[in-house]
């Protein structure tokens, strides 16, 4: 039998029924994604520098949409970065310029080499040499405050294969078990002159691009407006994304020979936002009943979301050329229910399901030597007597991972009866961690 070409069975009856989608459990959809966005108030993050007597003579403050002011601060893209820094300067400081500089960069190990800057952006706040040509006093003297509201581009232009490209800026990075990170940082620098130690004070944030998918279908949104049930590939074709079929072979109770054909269907555009669903489809066709039983299962299908980190590190290649480091790492895993359409035969079984996106998942990014991208992967099958000839992934269909709803498109609904809970999967590490700010004083 040729995997590529499968055949088509036909869907005539043999003794018994088939299981029906009326014995499943009734039960209320609940539209748990669809919950308005609620815009937090702005909370100030404030940053002291102390003198060598402990005693605070300048302080960083910020603005940002973050939980907490104990919190790492958070911008949003379109959003400036709002704050001000505050001196006391006492006779005799002999303070040249006060700088911000919001820098971004890509870590990929612990040599300066392994350090990539994409963004460095300074704004001079005070100096002496601007002071003096404009006729201003040359020297601080008492409190200083200067407030400032640095706008962070959408994208920067960087050199790719010879020639400049524009990236967007990724989304902030750095998870303990991931030697790649991407950080951002804001720092104050108030330079002396050559006989006197600079001061600074440091601190990272999180940066959040804004990304959307593409609308769903009509018939899709009708279905999210309507709460009723998403239509399937046969009545809505343009709303899914179906897969070719394969063959899944293998050895059922170790005596027999077993091979169930199987596609998988993906909710189309294949672009999702991070807190809602994915939804899928698996259609299954066997000539041998017992297997195409214990495959439909619908603990059986093993699909996740399967995130990949892909970086370069220099200081570990050859000279010739950088190599790609790549981390795999499985962060959710289909739900599946028998299909509630009908469209079950005595060859053939439905599945329905859905693939639920943590709410702090990364979206999807590329910028330079690093990138993050995810695929919805049919490893295998859990199926009681199945022993699978291959190891290898049966499907693979690359996905996007989005930050924002659709424009002008109702909110996804999960559509998982809730007898039918989540599957384990690894945990999710995501957070923004950051080391506490630091100060370097020359006071």
């Amino acid at each position: 039998m040729d995997a590529s070409s499968p055949p088509r069975y036909r869907r005539f009856s043999r003794p018994g029924p088939a299981p029906q989608s009326a014995d499943l459990p009734a039960y209320t959809r609940r539209n748990t994604l669809a919950q308005p966005i609620a815009r937090r108030e702005p909370v100030e993050h404030l940053y002291p520098l102390s003198d060598s007597k402990g005693r605070p003579w300048a302080s960083l403050s910020l603005m940002s949409s973050a939980k907490s002011a104990k919190s790492v601060p958070t911008f949003h893209e379109k959003e400036h970065i709002n704050g001000s820094f505050q001196l006391a300067a006492e006779k005799g400081d002999s303070i040249q310029s006060v700088t911000v500089i919001v820098t971004g960069r890509i870590i990929t190990g612990a040599s300066v080499d392994d350090t990539y800057v994409f963004l460095n952006q300074p704004l001079s706040l005070w100096s002496k040499a601007d002071s003096r040509s404009s006729g201003s006093a040359t020297k601080l003297l008492g409190t200083c405050v200067w407030p400032f509201s640095i706008p962070l581009p959408k994208a920067v232009s960087l050199q790719d294969s010879g020639s400049d490209t524009l990236f967007r800026l990724p989304e902030s990075f750095c998870e303990r078990h991931t030697r790649a990170s991407v950080i951002y940082e804001i720092s104050v620098l108030v330079s002396r002159g050559k006989l006197r130690a600079d001061s600074q004070i440091k601190t990272r944030f999180g940066y959040i691009p804004s990304t959307r998918p593409d609308p769903p279908s009509l018939l899709r949104q009708l279905a999210y407006r309507e709460n009723s049930l998403l239509p399937g590939p046969d009545v809505d074709p343009v709303g899914w994304k179906a897969s070719s079929t394969v063959v899944v072979r293998g050895t059922v109770f170790k005596t027999r020979p077993a091979a169930v054909h199987c596609m998988l269907s993906l909710a189309n555009p294949l672009s999702y936002t991070r807190g809602t669903v994915i939804p899928c489809r698996m259609t299954l066709e066997s000539t041998d009943g017992h297997a195409l039983d214990i495959f439909s299962c619908p603990s059986a299908p093993m699909v996740t979301l399967r995130r990949c980190v892909r970086f370069q590190n220099p200081s570990t290649s050859t000279k010739r050329e950088v190599d790609w480091i790549e981390t795999y790492e499985d962060v959710s895993r289909a739900v599946f229910w028998p299909a509630v359409d009908g469209s079950d035969a005595a060859y053939s079984r439905s599945l329905e399901g859905e693939i639920k996106l943590p709410k702090e998942l990364t979206s999807t990014s590329s910028i330079g030597r690093f990138t993050v991208s995810y695929t919805v992967v049919v490893s295998s099958f859990d199926a009681p007597g199945f022993t699978p000839s291959s190891s290898q992934p049966i499907l693979a269909e690359p996905v996007t991972i989005t930050t924002t709803h659709a424009r002008d498109s109702p909110r996804p609904l999960a559509y998982a009866p809730p007898a039918y809970a989540p599957l384990p999967v690894p945990r999710q590490h995501n957070d923004f961690y950051a080391p506490p700010a630091t100060a370097r004083q020359g006071r």
